[in-house]
């Protein structure tokens, strides 16, 4: 068994059409190759929901801040494929830079509000990058839904605003993160880890969960954030960029917690930089559902 793999626009929306025409509901997985658990979740959840699956796998050189950066990842385009074959995906979309950036290219796609600050403060132009190869990513599927991890939550939003900013008809289903068993959630970086690093990259996830129950049952915002910043570098971690509680919904920092919201953080390891966030919720003496239980595991 194998996945057939498409590399032409034109060639991917004949697929789609023929589908259409059968009255199929379809979804897409964006990814950039270098598959693990975290994206075959993705996966899995787009063959519960729709009747055809698409994943597209393109390293896109318009997000990385840096060209070493951009030349360390990974290239597994084999590997990813046998990974996605036993589970009945429809096609692997995996075009070249020249297809998805032609000659005299000239477009970006750039939001703002939800990509400013966080990750979009220390990695400008980044976000721009993802905003622009997501849109060409689903005007090109054509999908009914399309399925992000929530890892990465600022990407997310971006996705979803500029889904509903721009009229593409796709519903964007978020998916909750993938960790290991100690809790640190899957990256394909994490395989960049000394064996030192990775028995200290856990401590994040395990420091964020723990400001989260205490901002969560009513503690100080400012205070348990400052607590929180000096345990990440107590732990390890050579060099914290933000830890931040901000809105679910838009983004918004809080200096208290009056609404559903995020605790989220970037940090290096050595050269490293891991990024991780949980859900923070009022407890219920504060009028809002208690704080999740699963927020080791599920981020």
């Amino acid at each position: 068994m194998s996945v057939p793999i498409v590399r032409t626009v034109p060639d991917l929306r004949a697929r789609v059409r023929a589908w259409r025409e059968e009255g199929a509901r379809i979804a897409v997985v964006p990814t950039m190759g270098a598959l693990h658990e975290g994206h075959l979740s993705l996966v899995r959840a787009a063959l519960r929901r729709a009747d055809r699956v698409i994943v597209t796998l393109f390293v896109n050189p318009k997000q990385f801040n840096s060209a070493s950066d951009l030349a360390a990842y990974p290239r597994t385009e084999e590997e990813d494929a046998a990974k996605l074959a036993p589970l009945g995906v429809d096609i692997l979309y995996a075009p070249g830079a020249e297809e998805m950036y032609p000659e005299g290219f000239a477009t970006t796609v750039s939001v703002g509000g939800v990509s400013e600050g966080l990750c979009g403060a220390f990695r400008p132009g980044h976000f721009d990058g993802v905003a622009t190869v997501v849109t060409k990513l689903l005007l090109q599927a054509g999908a009914d839904l399309a399925f992000f991890g929530e890892k990465d939550f600022q990407q997310l939003q971006v996705v979803r605003r500029l889904v509903r900013d721009l009229d593409i008809p796709v519903e964007i289903v978020a998916c909750p993160t993938v960790r290991e068993e100690d809790g640190l959630a899957i990256s394909s970086r994490n395989v960049r880890l000394s064996e030192r690093e990775r028995q200290i990259a856990p401590k994040l996830a395990g420091v964020l969960h723990q400001a989260a129950g205490r901002i969560g049952a009513g503690a100080a915002v400012d205070r348990t954030l400052a607590d929180a910043r000096s345990a990440i570098l107590a732990a390890g971690y050579e060099r914290l960029e933000y830890l931040e509680l901000r809105t679910e919904d838009g983004l918004a920092p809080l200096s208290s917690l009056d609404r559903p919201a995020r605790l989220l953080a970037a940090a290096w390891l050595g050269e490293i930089r891991l990024i991780d966030n949980v859900q923070v919720m009022p407890s219920p003496q504060n009028g809002l559902a208690g704080a999740s239980d699963r927020l080791l595991e599920e981020g």
